[in-house]
């Protein structure tokens, strides 16, 4: 395996394939997916992705900047300084 990608997944799934696998998805998600696959459609199976990993970017910076304005980082530790003033 050279794709980072294909490493950092890899690395997800043994960290946390076991929470994952008990994710449900939409009804009908798992189905659709499978069709394209079978149909060979990359495109529309490429924009699912895009898609999800633009709300998971939008989603985890929400989340972060709701925790900087509370003054918590992380798992609650404090948020470093940027040095930056509003």
């Amino acid at each position: 395996m050279t794709n980072a990608y294909a490493q950092w997944f890899a690395q997800i799934e043994q960290e946390y394939g076991e929470q994952l696998a008990d994710m449900p998805l939409p009804d009908g998600l798992p189905e659709h997916l499978a069709e394209l696959i079978e149909a060979g459609d990359q495109e529309a199976v490429l924009f699912m992705l895009k898609v999800a990993w633009q709300l998971g970017a939008q989603a985890g910076l929400s989340a972060g900047v709701r925790l900087a304005q509370h003054g918590q980082g992380p798992q609650g530790q404090p948020a470093p300084s940027s040095g930056l003033k509003a």
